[in-house]
């Protein structure tokens, strides 16, 4: 009978240690997790902080905003990255930084629109996009002295950008506006 436990034994130990090492191998052989993507290597971040994400900077490259909007790398002060949008940010004379920049906000939407639906502005089309015509409410006019807007749908998507005026003239960003994507 004790024999025959020690069998029993035997025969369990020998099992686990078959399921273990098989665990093991099993575990061993599966790939690693992919590292994160590198960040961007032509990422100048503004003031600190993070690089805008490539999906939303490629509805607006900032090279397009250099050429129509006659900026330079010698203006351009950085990118400033939050959740779903980027802005480009430039030194205009003694301008203050916080007015001098072109925002793209690019949300996923499920149901984006064909076309802009804000009471508080006027719209004009400009290709595929949308700008800024004028304001409709006194609280509103304020705006368009200072930026420019666009409104750009996508399949599952909107961009909206705000574009200084002191960046991007108000000719400029009609031009910008076809750029979008």
């Amino acid at each position: 009978m004790a024999h025959r436990q020690v069998l029993k034994v035997g025969l369990l130990a020998s099992s686990l240690l078959g399921v273990g090492a098989w665990f093991a191998v099993g575990v061993a052989a599966e790939p690693a997790p992919s590292a994160p993507a590198a960040a961007p290597t032509n990422c100048r971040a503004y003031r600190g902080g993070k690089c805008c994400d490539p999906a939303v900077a490629a509805h607006l490259a900032k090279e397009a905003v250099f050429s129509i909007c006659g900026q330079s790398d010698a203006t351009y002060l950085g990118e400033q990255a939050a959740k779903d949008t980027c802005k480009y940010v430039f030194k205009i004379g003694a301008e203050k930084e916080e007015a001098t920049f072109v925002q793209v906000y690019a949300p996923k939407q499920k149901e984006p629109g064909t076309e802009p639906s804000d009471p508080f502005f006027e719209w004009t089309r400009v290709g595929k996009a949308y700008v800024t015509k004028k304001a409709t409410s006194p609280k509103s006019a304020p705006m368009l002295i200072n930026s420019t807007g666009i409104w750009f749908p996508g399949k599952d998507y909107v961009v909206s950008i705000n574009a200084s005026v002191k960046v991007c003239t108000k000719p400029q960003a009609m031009k910008l506006a076809a750029k979008v994507k």
